[in-house]
């Protein structure tokens, strides 16, 4: 009994995107329906919970962020790579081994542009 008071105030708490899909079926067959619950996907479920409790459903779209990749040729690509050589030399020397990494990263990863820029 002390363990559906607690299922009902979580359900009351969260947002439905946040449910998992089990928690949105068990919540889905409380509503008198007449589809199939279980055949259901999450965004339906949500769509047919919000129907059913009359909350207006706005669809949130997630957009991923454009970036632009600028195409740098070979000369460009072979000077960045060596400002970034001296910035490494420069973090090893000051022991800060977190960014002498990520500039090894982004060294290889200018290394491999390079070489597709070549053709080779």
């Amino acid at each position: 009994m002390a363990e559906e008071t607690k299922k009902k105030e979580q359900h009351a708490e969260k947002p439905l995107e946040k449910y998992t899909v089990k928690e949105l079926r068990e919540i889905a067959m409380t509503i008198p329906h007449t589809t199939a619950v279980h055949d259901m996907k999450k965004e339906e479920l949500i769509t047919f919970i919000s129907e059913a409790r009359g909350i207006k459903a706005e669809k949130v779209i997630k957009q991923k962020k454009k970036t632009v990749k600028l195409k740098l040729s070979k000369a460009e690509l072979k000077s960045r790579i060596r400002e970034l050589k001296v910035l490494k030399l420069q973090a090893i020397e000051d022991r800060d081994g977190k960014m002498a990494k990520l500039l090894r990263l982004r060294i290889s990863h200018l290394k491999k542009r390079s070489r597709i820029a070549t053709g080779a």
